[in-house]
């Protein structure tokens, strides 16, 4: 059965020997890496790619008004669509959340992913046990803030494509691919498609033991891209110990280096598909 998300796909399942998908950011879609797949198709035209929206966000359906969005039911939204694609070498490829849901899922089923590549992020999210009540308790609050909340669009594309490019840090032909399948018209002015309860906290986080446990178990070939000015944590000695087989490459860019230095990030890729099936077999 094929999954409901949406999705941006190229190539040829039947034939390709590697399928790459594709797991975008928090309020992103799957548009954030069209320019990485156009980089990654003129490198070479015998992989499968596919790139989806996560439930929420972009084309994809919203869930009913009373459910949320925790963190782990994107491991069953990204399993199903891994079943349509189980008889070819999977690498998964995340963008921040999608990185963070990306090395869970390796972790689980470690014999369905061949390969990992985890864009400024390092393993799950994890936070001190001792934060449990306090984010509990924001948590429920954020959502009673945002129930209260009005929907606000913008009169223009124009005005919402400038904003996005504003709060990304972004310019806005880099950031245009993503605001023109994020937006919807409705009476002259323009709505972000994301579903409102996207922007409430999480009402729960993994311990670093939790976190550390999940990276012990991914075994596949592991690649972290961080961008030059992305997140400063994640440059730092972090509470996560990565395996020394791990690739760490930091490329130009911010928490988006993947559109800003597609190039960089494509040769990235491509190495870690050299490790998974051998030269002379693709």
């Amino acid at each position: 059965m094929r999954s409901p998300l949406a999705r941006i796909e190229y190539g040829d399942i039947a034939t390709a020997k590697v399928s790459i998908i594709f797991i975008h950011g928090w309020l992103d879609n799957a548009a954030s890496f069209s320019r990485l797949m156009e980089k990654i198709l003129l490198t070479r035209d015998d992989l499968h790619l596919c790139a989806f929206d996560l439930p929420g966000h972009g084309y994809s359906m919203h869930k009913g008004e009373y459910y949320f969005y925790p963190f782990h039911d994107y491991l069953d939204d990204l399993n199903q669509v891994l079943a349509e694609f189980k008889q070819n070498p999977c690498i998964l490829v995340g963008h921040s959340l999608g990185g963070l849901i990306a090395s869970c899922y390796s972790a689980a089923f470690p014999e369905k992913v061949q390969g990992l590549i985890q864009i400024e992020g390092k393993g799950p999210l994890s936070e001190p046990p001792e934060m449990s009540v306090v984010r509990l308790r924001k948590g429920l609050e954020n959502r009673e803030r945002m129930r209260k909340k009005t929907r606000k669009g913008y009169p223009s594309f124009t005005k919402a494509l400038a904003h996005r490019s504003k709060s990304s840090a972004l310019s806005e032909s880099i950031v245009e691919p993503i605001v023109r399948r994020g937006l919807v018209e409705d009476n002259g002015y323009w709505y972000w498609r994301a579903d409102p309860k996207l922007s409430c906290q999480s009402l729960f986080r993994m311990s670093h033991e939790h976190a550390q446990e999940i990276v012990d178990h991914i075994e596949c070939p592991y690649a972290i891209i961080l961008g030059e000015s992305g997140y400063e944590h994640l440059k730092s000695t972090s509470a996560i110990r990565l395996k020394k087989d791990v690739v760490v490459e930091t490329v130009v860019g911010g928490h988006h280096c993947h559109i800003e230095s597609p190039d960089a990030v494509n040769n990235i890729i491509q190495d870690l598909v050299r490790r998974v099936v051998p030269s002379h077999s693709l």
